[in-house]
């Protein structure tokens, strides 16, 4: 189903954020055409007044050009906290790389997260940037689960463009994210991803608000086996299982040989000696006087 566009006039783009991974989010659409099922973004359609379902709308950002964007130099924008910027809509509206020709040469730094080879098309563009890092979801190597999950590109074309930015020297990160309970093999894909990123960060699934029902329910169908650990981690708020999977995490990156930090760890590696492994299970316990710490993670 094709999502409903429209274009929206706002009156600025950037927007100071809380996130410890930032100064500022930055968001060129309102909505997301990958309809990711456990979309955690979904509680922006409270604030769109659209009464269409999360995934099913797009609004597509327009917004007054951006004075002395040279004030922002050293500070951190983070492209995509609640909207993904390479959506396929993208390519038609280029909003996002509207937002990166404004922003060209003012010294600010930039942190993209995607599901999308799109990107591609901006490497040039985005290697401009200082400290330019641009982040990669993949949380299954199973395209048929992913496809059960979202409609982005195929987990081959995430590697595949993963990779090409890497190579390019630009910082890249393979966001694993979130991590489903059962399903998600974290193992095999840090194994493939070691060698075309700089970082990875590891995320738990949360299930809030609409999209738990969702979630809970495909487990139910497809998974039922898995059902009982769903409801003990989801329903009874036992984290026990994300507890078990950090001390196995802990074993798997000593045996590969990478370093292993959670979220409240501080870190001391040469850039040269990557990857860095992430964990942050337990991130919504950050506050933003944790922003530091996050931050010396990031910069690897």
């Amino acid at each position: 189903m094709k999502p409903i566009i429209q274009d929206i006039e706002v009156k600025g783009i950037l927007t100071k954020s809380n996130l410890p991974v930032s100064d500022y989010s930055v968001n060129p659409y309102v909505g997301c055409e990958h309809s990711c099922k456990y979309c955690y973004a979904s509680f922006m359609k409270r604030f769109s007044n659209h009464p269409e379902p999360w995934g099913e709308f797009v609004d597509v950002k327009h917004w007054p050009e951006i004075k002395k964007p040279e004030k922002y130099a050293g500070k951190e924008l983070f492209i995509g906290s609640v909207t993904d910027p390479y959506q396929p809509l993208e390519e038609i509206c280029g909003r996002t790389r509207a937002l990166l020709k404004q922003m060209q040469g003012s010294g600010c730094k930039i942190s993209i997260a995607t599901k999308s080879d799109l990107i591609l098309r901006d490497l040039d563009l985005i290697k401009s940037f200082p400290d330019a890092r641009v982040s990669w979801s993949i949380n299954t190597l199973d395209d048929a689960f992913r496809a059960d999950m979202d409609t982005a590109v195929s987990i081959d074309r995430r590697f595949a463009a993963m990779k090409a930015f890497h190579d390019a020297g630009v910082r890249t990160t393979c966001f694993i994210s979130p991590i489903f309970p059962g399903i998600t093999d974290v193992p095999s894909i840090i194994r493939r991803a070691k060698k075309q990123c700089n970082l990875v960060w590891l995320e738990n699934l949360n299930l809030r608000g609409g999209y738990k029902k969702v979630v809970l329910d495909y487990i139910a169908d497809k998974y039922p086996n898995l059902l009982p650990l769903y409801e003990k981690i989801y329903q009874k708020n036992d984290r026990s299982y994300w507890a078990m999977l950090d001390e196995e995490m802990r074993k798997f990156t000593a045996d590969e040989k990478l370093l292993y930090v959670r979220d409240d760890d501080s870190i001391s590696r040469p850039f040269e000696e990557m990857p860095i492994v992430v964990n942050y299970f337990f991130h919504e316990e950050i506050i933003p006087s944790a922003k530091k710490k996050v931050r010396q993670h990031r910069n690897y």
